[in-house]
């Protein structure tokens, strides 16, 4: 893996990626089908899976469409993204001027999900995080009626800027 250009900015304390990851409300995902290359934010559930080093993102999804389709393809690899935005770093001249943030980007193998247990802790992941405390349950018909898809990172990188 490349080594990053601002190295002070790395984040490498695995506590400090995992806090980074659970600030975030919106992962977006970038895959390329045969229109192109295409980038899609989404809700979604993390899993650490019993102390891994490095997670796996859960989302949601329509069974049909360009995204459900992009994943389904086999082997499909695809970049992912999170970041928090902790608002602009004032300077004494136009080109001083910066952002505060954390992120998290990374890349993975994605594939769908056909084991009846595992939608359903997906799911709930997908709901504590979107909607913490609420209850979670869920229908067979609305189990059938809908896509999940896992990402198992297997290259991730963090970096954060913080104000002045």
């Amino acid at each position: 893996m490349r080594e990053m250009r601002l190295g002070r900015r790395a984040v490498t304390d695995r506590a400090r990626i995992r806090a980074i990851i659970d600030a975030c409300q919106v992962l977006r995902i970038g895959a390329q089908d045969a229109e192109g290359v295409f980038v899609v934010p989404v809700n979604f559930g993390v899993d650490w899976e019993d102390g891994a080093p490095l997670p796996r993102f859960y989302l949601h999804s329509a069974r049909a469409g360009r995204k459900a389709e992009a994943f389904r393809a086999a082997g499909a690899r695809v970049a992912v993204e999170l970041d928090i935005d902790r608002g602009t770093i004032e300077g004494d001249y136009s080109c001083a001027y910066s952002r505060s943030y954390a992120s998290i980007m990374g890349s993975g193998t994605v594939h769908e999900v056909a084991d009846a247990g595992e939608r359903v802790r997906a799911l709930e992941l997908i709901m504590a995080r979107a909607a913490p405390g609420a209850p979670a349950s869920f229908t067979r018909e609305g189990l059938e009626r809908v896509a999940v898809f896992r990402i198992d990172v297997d290259r991730m990188s963090a970096k954060e800027r913080s104000p002045r």
